[in-house]
């Protein structure tokens, strides 16, 4: 029962309850149910990138480049549909572009020995200037969206399966295939063991490169997705689709405990600190809080709930548990 208790993701989801009810109490309408469930819309790209993110963590490296990868992937994708693509197609090269971004990641890493947050950092500006570059190509200079959607399509941002946004729902399901992925098979034994010692891992005859390459694929695929579902819900594709969701992704991995060392981490804990950040943003905003002052809450917030975590680790370490018997 003691070691239950001193779970990380037990902690992060009594911080969730306790959220939710501070915040209802301040604004009732906040708990509404409509509220909850359609202002998820609002965050859920954030943990469509952060729960990938997540394994590139814990497999020893870093992906930064992704809140480009959003914007290129989609503005690819707005191409593709105004030159006459059927809608799978131009669907194809949205999500081919965001795995061709996670490839090229782990290669340069891989050929240069440079250090993955300088490498997606280059690569961050680099996808950024593509995809404006690119978005003149039909006229859409600057940050200007590419519109002209399928209704079928643009109507899938505001559809809802089982009750669900359609944002919400497709963010569930590829959560839960990552949390088996890395918590149920032998790739994501991988992924810890060489996040924990990954000279070892390669001395040891493990796949190391295919198995971080996988992981930065894995990230530009979600960041696609992540595009595609923003232009959906927006109406238009746009370079700057991804902007808003780097530090928050960011956030939320490192906040669902994966260690910016390797070796540590979990998709649950990410996912319901998924939840927290964007439950948090909308509670501050609709407690009144200018944004200036939710974010420096928010940002104060998150340094706190981190030292909780590091303080539950040591706790772990000291208080016994006492052993079953037989």
């Amino acid at each position: 029962m003691k070691r239950l208790l001193m779970r990380w993701e037990v902690v992060l989801l009594l911080i969730l309850v306790a959220e939710l009810a501070l915040f209802g109490a301040i604004n009732p309408r906040f708990l509404r149910p409509s509220s909850l469930l359609f202002g998820t819309s609002d965050f859920v790209q954030v943990g469509i990138v952060a729960v990938p993110l997540t394994l590139v963590i814990i497999a020893g490296g870093i992906d930064v480049s992704f809140g480009s990868t959003v914007g290129l992937a989609a503005i690819t994708f707005g191409i593709a549909n105004f030159f006459g693509l059927p809608l799978p197609l131009a669907l194809a090269v949205g999500f081919g572009t965001g795995a061709l971004a996670g490839c090229l990641n782990a290669t340069i890493i891989r050929l240069t020995r440079l250090q993955p947050l300088v490498v997606t950092l280059g690569s961050l500006y680099m996808f950024a200037g593509a995809a404006t570059v690119l978005s003149g190509v039909v006229g859409a200079n600057g940050y200007e969206g590419i519109g002209g959607f399928p209704e079928a399509f643009t109507g899938l941002g505001y559809a809802r399966i089982l009750g669900l946004p359609m944002p919400l729902f497709v963010f569930l399901c590829f959560a839960a295939l990552l949390l088996i992925l890395l918590h149920l098979t032998r790739f994501g034994r991988l992924v810890f063991q060489i996040g924990q010692n990954e000279s070892a891992a390669r001395h040891s005859g493990m796949p190391v490169f295919r198995v971080q390459l996988i992981t930065y694929v894995l990230t530009g695929l979600a960041a696609a997705l992540a595009g595609v579902l923003l232009s959906a819900y927006f109406g238009s594709a746009r370079v700057d689709l991804g902007s808003a969701t780097l530090l928050p992704a960011i956030t939320a991995a490192v906040l669902g405990g994966a260690s910016i060392y390797g070796g540590q981490g979990s998709v649950l804990g990410t996912i319901i600190a998924t939840f927290i950040i964007g439950y948090l943003q909308q509670g501050l905003q609709m407690s009144g809080v200018p944004s200036q002052v939710s974010s420096a809450l928010s940002g104060a917030l998150l340094v706190l709930v981190v030292a909780l975590r590091h303080g539950t680790a040591l706790l772990r370490d000291f208080v016994p548990v006492r052993p079953r018997r037989a």
